[in-house]
């Protein structure tokens, strides 16, 4: 056992120094050689915003009036001029700090509009009045403070009213002066809509999300990352499939935010998919899945939930058995359960229609911890679910098959109460891939 830990230390270490070379080899020769084009090609996406946005109160949408949006305006336009470079040691100690530009961040301020990446055939789509209403929790520990804001101002501006239960903070004990007395002072404009639940301890971000699920009163549970911005309209094609099937679970398409120049940028459609090293990675998708009469805006199956972003009926998630809670920190929760939402009569979609953006950080934070945990609760994983296929993951990782994982036992127990099917009907049913990989391999 010592010796894994200490093997872990040794390759932690020199992964966070490699982490380290690179990225200020790569900032400090990429960026300044792009900044200017970036930019010019975010004003014509701005502008295209602005074309799309009166297409959409024109048409059969009609966008609700924002409680707090600022127009977006050279005020809060990252321009080059305002003086940053990739050698600014602010930059660089941001980006360790937070694993994103916070120069732009600070001059993008706590709200701004951000250009609607739906396909046009989204726009014609017409929503039940009548929908389930949410409680949005968001999780952050040590989050800068812009970052933090704007993904609270962009759930309340975009959001319908009548919708929105409720916003749940929920910080998992932050070290940063910011993120105290300040933060609380600039929540009192939300008051009555933003509960926040400061952790006595760190928890980590699972068991902070169901700190942060067991306070909630919603119909509907919508787990946002604290770095996001959600776009026009994002909420209720959620709703809406979940209001038909409160067994279906849902995630937006996840937009790109850039780490450097935080430009928001329309993803393909997408599915959630895995590998035998049980890392998340993205997927395509078949042609005939976008071929009927929806085409690429009708729900995508999908083997495998992203992160933690998505939305549950709130009862169900407490009837499938929530998260596990004898996971650490973060890191494998999103693909148990994606697995047990299928294996135990559930289904997962993707809704090309409901877009979020999201900010991908060019940093591992406290990486040692991160990989340990990782490992533990992958681990974890592999012995409640993927029955006599965890072999191949241990073929990927064998070093890990003598390492402790916990006990596991109520988790076993719920498999056997929900009368779950095998990890071999998941493979045949809904990720065939996933065995032609292993066979290819």
């Amino acid at each position: 056992m010592r010796s894994i830990i200490v093997q872990y230390l040794f390759y932690g270490s020199i992964i966070f120094g490699i982490w380290t070379a690179l990225l200020l080899i790569h900032f400090h020769h990429t960026y300044e050689n792009n900044q200017e084009k970036k930019f010019q090609k975010s004003e014509s996406v701005w502008s295209l915003e602005k074309n799309v946005h009166l297409q959409a109160t024109q048409g059969s949408e009609q966008m609700q009036k924002p409680h707090l949006r600022k127009e977006w305006s050279a005020e809060n336009k990252p321009e080059k001029q305002k003086g940053f470079n990739s050698s600014k040691p602010e930059l660089i100690h941001g980006l360790f700090k937070y694993g994103f530009n916070i120069i732009v961040s600070r001059s993008l301020g706590k709200e701004r509009d951000v250009p609607d990446s739906r396909n046009a055939m989204c726009l014609k789509k017409q929503y039940p009045k009548h929908l389930p209403t949410a409680s949005v929790i968001i999780c952050f520990y040590n989050e800068e403070f812009n970052a933090l804001f704007r993904t609270l101002t962009s759930v309340i501006n975009l959001t319908p009213h009548h919708l929105l239960e409720e916003i749940i903070l929920v910080d998992d004990k932050s070290e940063f002066d910011d993120l105290k007395e300040k933060l609380d002072y600039h929540l009192e404009v939300f008051r009555g809509k933003i509960k926040l639940i400061r952790n006595k301890k760190r928890e980590g971000l699972i068991r902070a999300k169901l700190i942060g699920a067991s306070l909630a009163s919603g119909d509907v549970l919508v787990f946002l990352d604290s770095h996001c911005e959600v776009n026009r309209f994002w909420l209720e094609p959620l709703l809406a499939v979940i209001s038909k099937d409160p067994h279906i679970v849902v995630c937006p398409l996840i937009d790109i935010i850039d780490a450097m120049t935080l430009e928001y940028k329309a993803f393909p459609v997408v599915r959630g998919a895995f590998d035998w090293n049980l890392h998340f990675k993205w997927d395509t998708v078949y042609s005939y899945e976008m071929e009927g009469p929806e085409g690429p805006t009708g729900p995508i199956r999908s083997p495998a939930m992203p992160g933690g972003i998505f939305a549950i009926q709130r009862h169900y998630f407490n009837e499938i058995g929530q998260y596990d809670k004898g996971m650490n920190l973060w890191g494998g929760e999103n693909l148990e359960l994606s697995l047990r939402i299928w294996m135990c009569g559930g289904q997962l979609f993707i809704i090309p229609c409901s877009r979020v953006g999201h900010i991908t950080k060019q940093h591992i934070e406290d990486n040692i911890r991160i990989l340990r945990s990782q490992a533990y609760n992958s681990l974890r994983l592999a012995h409640v679910w993927l029955d006599e296929y965890k072999e191949q993951f241990f073929l990927q990782k064998p070093g890990l098959k003598s390492m402790n994982y916990g006990n596991i036992s109520e988790r076993v127990e719920l498999r056997k109460r929900l009368g779950c099917k095998s990890f071999q009907w998941y493979l045949d049913t809904v990720f065939p891939e996933l065995e032609a990989s292993m066979n290819d391999s």
